[in-house]
């Protein structure tokens, strides 16, 4: 039974540091670094104003990004938040044109980052529209709302008598401590359920943003150790050594990030095989299709889960393989609401245009099928697997002995 296990862990994490490779992860982090040099600073003015619009919140500002620096900038954070606050209060005073352009920024960060997400899940259609720009504005104005309410929250729960008690056991210093994480952990949860433009279960986007919470932690307490016995940063660069630092920092923020991504898909996809299914790729495709057919004569669309629920053989790999190829081959298309419509005419629309369009071999006849479409289909095949027979019914030796065919 150990035996078992560990083989399945082992075959998972093999799965999961396959996938992270395919899908670029390390040329992401990059991609994503650069674009957060360029967008740290807006995304800091927009903080200010969020926070600033709230009367309450006044003064909150400057402790959100203290906060931030001190427990998720290790090493250099101190310097890196005076020049970058010295850079967002200037922003602060631009023009009408500025202000836009910060806003422009911030929101062209957050498109990268469903970009990058968009990848790791195969959705080929970003969002569009209202739909992604009440998304990115979301996240940009309620993250630093949520996170002053977090440290109003934590003042008060720190002045009542309880807490007080339960630092004289466990130490006040450690249990403010343990914010941090479970901060980074819900964020990196929403940040995985939300952004994807796609379904994705709570309990996947949950591990996936704990176990991201806790190799940030790791990767900080490591990443402090390096700075403090590696000198060599503050010898080649004196005075500018903070900033390569403070990249590096981000660039190593953004593999974890990505890496939980992974994670996250991967449980979405796998669910440990427990629903893996030997059906031909064909027939479960013909059957999405058939839903969507059926769907459309009703003058509606599907939402995913229905699919995944109705449809035998189908798992969530096989349906981020398939929405893939369907949008790609203009028979599906997916709306503003999430859910899934066919867009092209099935009267005008062959099986071997079908056929042709999949990366997968043409299955053999599948007998005992139930659906009038499905006997169909078993009898095509069975015709086509006698007159392929028919066809390449000769032996090598004569095949090589045929007469040499002249091109005129």
């Amino acid at each position: 039974m150990q035996k078992g296990t560990l083989s399945t862990a082992l075959v998972f994490v093999r799965s999961l540091v396959r996938q992270f490779q395919a899908n670029q992860g390390i040329l992401n982090a990059a991609a994503l670094t650069y674009t957060t040099l360029f967008a740290v600073v807006p995304l800091m003015t927009v903080s200010y104003s969020m926070l600033a619009a709230v009367p309450n919140f006044k003064g909150v500002g400057e402790q959100v990004q203290g906060w931030i620096f001190e427990n998720f900038v290790p090493a250099t954070g101190a310097v890196v938040q005076e020049h970058l606050g010295t850079f967002a209060t200037q922003a602060q005073s631009l023009t009408v044109v500025g202000v836009i352009f910060l806003a422009v920024t911030s929101i062209m960060m957050m498109k990268n980052i469903e970009a990058a997400f968009n990848r790791i899940w195969r959705v080929a259609e970003p969002r569009k529209g209202i739909s992604s720009f009440l998304l990115y504005w979301a996240v940009l104005s309620l993250g630093p709302i949520l996170i002053g309410l977090g440290l109003l929250l934590t003042s008060y729960i720190a002045s009542l008598s309880f807490f007080t008690s339960a630092t004289e056991v466990v130490g006040r210093a450690r249990l403010l401590s343990l914010l941090p994480p479970l901060f980074s952990a819900l964020a990196f949860m929403l940040l995985y359920a939300a952004v994807p433009n796609c379904r994705v279960p709570l309990k996947s986007a949950a591990i996936g943003g704990l176990f991201a919470a806790v190799m940030f932690e790791l990767a900080k307490r490591g990443f402090v150790q390096f700075v403090t016995l590696s000198p060599s940063y503050q010898l080649i660069y004196g005075a500018f050594a903070a900033v390569p630092i403070f990249l590096l920092w981000i660039y190593i923020s953004w593999g974890i990030i990505l890496f939980g991504a992974e994670l996250t898909r991967l449980l979405t996809v796998s669910r440990l095989n427990k629903y893996r299914t030997n059906e031909p790729h064909l027939y479960t495709l013909l059957a999405v299709l058939h839903r969507l057919w059926q769907a459309q004569e009703q003058g509606e669309s599907i939402p995913d889960r229905v699919l995944l629920k109705e449809i035998p053989g189908l798992d969530q790999g096989r349906w981020d393989d398939y929405v893939q190829l369907l949008q790609e081959i203009g028979l599906v298309r997916r709306t503003e609401g999430g859910q899934y419509l066919l867009c092209r005419d099935l009267n005008r629309y062959t099986l071997h245009d079908l056929q042709q369009a999949l990366p997968w071999p043409l299955p053999d006849p599948q007998p005992e099928q139930e659906e009038h479409w499905q006997q169909s289909l078993y009898e095509r095949l069975e015709r086509l697997k006698h007159q392929r027979g028919e066809v390449l019914d000769v032996t090598l030796q004569a095949l090589y002995q045929s007469p040499q065919t002249t091109k005129e």
